[in-house]
């Protein structure tokens, strides 16, 4: 199969997903490779990908799903019957079901999965009180991402035309409930915030408002963390009781360090 092009689309609040998709992209050998990156507020303007371009679609997992979010966004996604490669990205506990929700996504929206891979990203919610997977992707994770494209590529150009190649991924379908933790928003420390506005710009859903930065909307909130990981103060954090409990949980069973897992297809 001749593949002309890469195109990378991630949701990546953190810019873990992105990190690790743009390694897999390098390590194709293809060029070019173009993002689009569906992150920011603004709809995105979803290109067509044609039949010899690879998809390599990424999102990070929360709770064992996709964010609810990325889902409606990659809705306006539109292929040709090209290849596609589903990638979810976790904060070292569990992927679960996220996997094969992203290649019911691709599917539906034209594409054949030719591979999917399963990432480790620091926790959206590490913090040196509570270190869950911190600095991942580290260096092997890259390396490892890198090698998968090389691999992908030579599975790519081993496959004719009207090859059929299936990919057998673990999750399950009907996909697990969503958990729902209720609302929980960050707290700011407005004698600490300096009002940069840096998580005004990193905001996926435009929660926070520019005028007035020490407050977040709480209706529309998805408690993704990136305005906490972006804060050059640390004025921002999460407060909340229940978070916090739930936070030390996460560290005890996430100690062990888990390892990037790929799945190839066959013809």
């Amino acid at each position: 199969m001749k593949i002309e092009a890469v195109r990378l689309a991630c949701f990546s609040p953190t810019h873990t997903t992105r990190t690790v998709l743009e390694a897999i992209g390098r390590g194709t050998g293809i060029n070019p490779v173009t993002v689009t990156d569906v992150t920011p507020p603004r709809l995105p303007d979803w290109p067509d990908v044609a039949a010899d371009e690879l998809l390599v679609i990424g999102a990070p997992v929360y709770a064992g799903r996709l964010p609810a979010t990325a889902v409606e966004r990659f809705r306006g996604l539109k292929g040709s019957g090209g290849p596609a490669v589903v990638v979810a990205v976790y904060g070292n506990r569990e992927f679960e079901d996220a996997l094969v929700e992203l290649e019911d996504i691709v599917k539906a929206a034209g594409f054949r999965t030719v591979a999917g891979a399963a990432f480790i990203g620091e926790h959206s919610y590490h913090t040196g009180a509570t270190p869950i997977a911190p600095g991942r992707p580290d260096r092997a994770d890259i390396a490892r991402a890198e090698a998968f494209g090389r691999d992908l590529r030579r599975l790519l150009d081993g496959i004719s035309g009207d090859d059929i190649v299936t990919v057998d991924l673990p999750g399950n379908r009907p996909y697990r409930d969503r958990v729902n933790h209720g609302k929980v928003t960050p707290v700011t420390d407005a004698a600490t915030c300096t009002r940069c506005g840096e998580c005004v710009a990193v905001c996926p859903v435009a929660a926070i408002p520019d005028d007035d930065p020490t407050t977040t909307d709480g209706g529309t909130c998805i408690t993704c963390a990136a305005c906490i990981k972006v804060c050059p103060v640390e004025a921002r954090s999460l407060q909340d009781a229940e978070m916090l409990r739930r936070l030390q949980w996460l560290l005890k069973i996430t100690r062990e360090r888990k390892e990037p897992q790929t799945w190839l297809g066959e013809v």
